[in-house]
């Protein structure tokens, strides 16, 4: 057994490698790109890349619909190249992850072409086939994440598929010990070529109930499939086994996607003792502005809220481990959605990034975080390629919604949002290639971007610098207890770290105006140094009272 805990001490970079940079004018990032981004990131300070699919794919879902675990997508580079950018990250000290889709795979796997063929062949059960209705129809009333039904209908087999995603999608069959032998097999041929470990995607849903029963009929806007697919009966035994054969046996990090699970279930996942993954990644503060069409809602949501949830998950999983994000390819920009994208940005932006690097926990940052980048202002529909927002666009419309009202949710929460090119600099082609992007950049480039951020002192990019310097630094970050303290303030979310007889205060104004601080009676208000501002003019001393600026953040230390 590996027990070397590495990935504690780590910050995450999490690249979206097609929005990232590209080498050679076609308008898709590459591998060669990152390769040469590495001194930035290196500059900045993270432990770990993380890689969203770098795998054959026909691009359905933007590659997480894979027909080929072991080959990579040729947009991104060849083996060779991806080889070379494990070199030169490792040479400077950084690990790659990569993303891990077993859940499904593309229809145009070749397990699935076969599968579909007749019902004796050896991969007849490599997927989820069931029996039609005596009426014919699908065996369950589940709907797919980005539209219509779960099930498709296949004539060669007289069955029907479950795609808790796409068509495309096909769910593969856990229950079947042979493709699970595959799957490891797969992963332990990745980590022989040396990558670091793997982020899971949606992995609490890989074990179904047998029954597939029905989902209540109120579940329209969510997942209803969730009734009998998240978490089911044997999750925890398959992470156990492929633990067992094979994570186990790698100095490697896994970090679990895990939708519909609460802090409770994520223990059982993350407790070191149960021997599967180390950490996972919840949805909670996620779901706090769904409205009637999920997460396509203009609702904002509440700071108390917030507080409520993350503070739940860090005395929760005190004996697990929590990943710290807020944004990444899935969600919008942080600072439109949880901060103030106008007068306030860069304040906002540090702030937030100040309220989740000194947690317990790994902080991921999700490329142009460091930034401020806030979400794109696209004026047109056709802007959007993601496959989510166009199944919204055309739902809501469908149900009567003003344009406005679409417009608006569409420009909060779609995906495209955190999937535009990567802005290096304020030049035509933002730096990210010389050719005609895959999807249009953001007209904010012109002032958001590498270059503005890395000339300016007091940019967001040198306060996550020093947030992941303080990290590295003080063992209390790493190692400290978490408590929660004035937390019937309105506007203030703060919390204290505590190790030993060292103590951290993290301070954080949500407000756009002024407020009054005061700790409460029962925090010992010791006098303390200040570490870190968002503000260049903080007083340097805490004992108890402050006043706050607007979306101001404040860390002080005691030792």
């Amino acid at each position: 057994m590996v027990e070397d805990k590495w990935w504690k001490d780590s910050v995450v970079y999490q690249i979206y490698p097609q929005s990232f940079k590209d080498s050679n004018g076609d308008g898709v990032g590459d591998f060669k790109g990152i390769i040469e981004k590495i001194p930035y990131l290196s500059e900045l300070g993270i432990d770990v890349i993380w890689l969203n699919p770098i795998f054959e794919s026909p691009l359905v879902d933007n590659g997480y619909d894979i027909s080929d675990y072991t080959s990579i997508l040729p947009q991104y580079g060849s083996m060779d190249d991806f080889k070379d950018l494990l070199d030169v990250a490792h040479a400077s000290g950084i690990r790659i992850i990569l993303d891990l889709v077993v859940n499904h795979t593309s229809n145009l796997h070749e397990w699935f072409l076969e599968s579909q063929k007749s019902k004796d062949n050896p991969y007849s059960d490599y997927y989820i086939w069931k029996d039609p209705k005596e009426d014919g129809s699908a065996p369950n009333n589940w709907g797919s994440t980005f539209g219509g039904p779960a099930w498709e209908y296949v004539e060669s087999r007289k069955q029907y598929y479950l795609h808790c995603f796409a068509k495309e999608q096909p769910d593969l069959n856990w229950e079947n010990p042979a493709l699970r032998q595959e799957i490891y097999n797969m992963i332990e041929s990745w980590f022989e070529i040396g990558i670091d470990g793997f982020r899971m995607d949606v992995i609490s849903l890989i074990s179904k109930r047998q029954d597939y029963p029905d989902a209540p009929d109120d579940l329209a806007y969510t997942k209803s499939y969730y009734v009998g697919a998240s978490n089911g009966p044997r999750v925890h035994e398959f992470l156990h086994e492929m633990n067992e054969q094979v994570l186990s046996k790698y100095n490697v990090m896994t970090v679990g996607e895990t939708p519909n699970t609460n802090s409770e279930q994520a223990l059982l996942y993350t407790n070191p003792e149960r021997n599967e993954l180390d950490m996972v990644f919840h949805f909670d503060h996620m779901h706090l502005d769904y409205g009637k069409y999920g997460k396509f809602s203009d609702i904002r949501y509440k700071m108390s809220d917030l507080r409520q949830v993350l503070s739940e998950w860090q005395e929760k999983l005190a004996k697990g481990w929590n990943s710290l994000y807020w944004s990444n390819h899935d969600q919008p920009r942080a600072v439109t959605r949880f901060g103030d994208e106008g007068k306030y940005r860069l304040e906002s932006a540090k702030m937030l990034g100040t309220l989740f690097h000194m947690m317990k926990g790994t902080p991921y940052i999700f490329q142009g975080e460091e930034l401020g980048m806030k979400n794109v202002p696209f004026e047109s529909i056709d802007s959007y390629q993601d496959i989510e927002t166009k199944y919204f666009y055309e739902e809501m419309k469908n149900q009567g919604e003003s344009e406005d009202y679409i417009k608006r949710a569409i420009y909060l929460k779609s995906r495209d949002n955190a999937r535009t090119p990567m802005p290096w600099n304020n030049q035509i082609g933002s730096g990210f290639s010389t050719g005609k992007p895959w999807i249009d950049y953001s007209p904010d480039n012109k002032y958001i971007n590498v270059q503005e951020n890395l000339s300016d002192d007091n940019s967001v990019f040198y306060h996550y610098q020093n947030l992941i310097k303080i990290r590295k630094n003080y063992p209390i970050v790493v190692h400290g207890d978490y408590k929660l303290i004035n937390k019937d303030d309105s506007n203030v979310y703060s919390y204290i770290r505590e190790l030993n007889d060292e103590i951290l205060y993290v301070i954080c104004n949500f407000s756009g105006e002024k407020i009054n601080f005061q700790l409460e009676e029962n925090v010992n208000a010791e006098v303390a140094d200040l570490l870190l501002s968002n503000y260049q003019d903080s007083p340097l001393l805490f004992s108890g009272k402050l006043e706050l600026r607007p979306y101001e953040a404040l860390i002080y230390y005691k030792k």
